[in-house]
């Protein structure tokens, strides 16, 4: 069974030929197969002509947020709703085509468990495009993890890597990387990008300076999740050795008959120690924080941290 996934948000224009062109392509898969709408509290008439959809069609299930939360959430609540052995998500817009889903499911029962689509003719406005590469060169560049175009919205994924995911803010932007650190295989394929004939994008250069907070926060999670003390540590460490290096200078000149109790220097000094000390004790309570969470877990919740692809019963 195939579950598709589709955020919507103020998108009254694009539905209905989405809709009439999703489903003239899935009969075509060969596959039993559900359509999962989740408005994302949008304000124009969406939910209204999502609501008369799932009336006349049994396979259309809809669900409506009271307010804007962000596609994120949207898709987190899509991807536990979903039934399917395989998830598909897709926007609603028609810039990437319901016509491409079989190329990525082919790959996904080749055995890939997230498979990305790769817009490789992207037909965006050139800020989009510009954007859109140095956010994948950067990501590429931090992480290893070599995928062209990280936030097509045409994705298809295993259900246990879709089910995996916990997204909020903007991490839906990182999927591939949150899901290749979790043990899951990701590849991408080439898809037709079409240019935007509905309404507007709701991506633009403000959204990357509200998004850039995540940046960090993936950054944190991938990296120093489990042993906070490797950041914290290493950064009080840098500070605390500065500070001791400024006061030991002090020092020697306080004893070769110098005044230092006025010298701004010995102001900077004091704040580097005690900076470094409060860094370098935040990364230790962090530390032992999670030690004790995991320390506190039953046995079938230890069970589940680990990413067991087989097991015997």
């Amino acid at each position: 069974m195939i579950t598709i996934v589709v955020p919507v948000f103020n998108e009254e224009e694009s539905l209905g030929a989405f809709y009439h062109e999703l489903t003239h392509v899935l009969p075509t898969l060969k596959e039993k197969y559900e359509i999962i709408f989740v408005d994302d509290g949008s304000t124009d008439l969406s939910l209204k002509l999502l609501q008369s959809l799932a009336q006349k069609d049994k396979a259309v299930r809809v669900y409506s947020f009271r307010r804007n939360t962000g596609k994120s959430e949207a898709l987190t609540f899509g991807f536990l709703q979903a039934k399917g052995d395989y998830i598909v998500t897709l926007d609603a817009d028609l810039q990437d085509k319901p016509t491409e889903i079989h190329k990525l499911l082919d790959r996904a029962k080749a055995g890939v468990d997230v498979v990305c689509g790769w817009r490789a003719n992207r037909l965006d406005a050139s800020k989009m495009k510009i954007i859109s590469r140095m956010f994948n060169l950067l990501m590429d560049k931090m992480f290893g993890l070599h995928i062209h175009d990280y936030n097509c919205g045409l994705k298809v994924y295993t259900r246990d890597a879709a089910k995996s995911l916990r997204l909020y803010g903007s991490l839906h932007r990182f999927i591939p990387l949150l899901t290749a650190v979790q043990g899951f295989t990701v590849d991408e394929v080439a898809v037709v990008h079409e240019p935007r004939k509905f309404g507007k994008s709701k991506f633009g250069f403000s959204k990357v300076w509200k998004d850039l907070p995540d940046l960090f926060t993936i950054f944190f999670l991938i990296k120093y999740a489990k042993r906070p003390m490797h950041f914290f540590g290493i950064i009080g460490g840098l500070l605390l050795l500065m500070g001791a290096g400024i006061f030991v200078y002090l020092s020697i000149i306080w004893m070769m008959g110098e005044s230092i109790g006025g010298r701004p220097l010995f102001f900077v000094s004091i704040l580097l120690i005690l900076g470094g000390l409060q860094t370098f004790f935040t990364g230790f309570l962090a530390d032992l924080m999670i030690n004790i969470s995991q320390t506190n877990q039953t046995s079938d919740q230890a069970k589940n941290r680990f990413p067991l692809k087989f097991s015997t019963p």
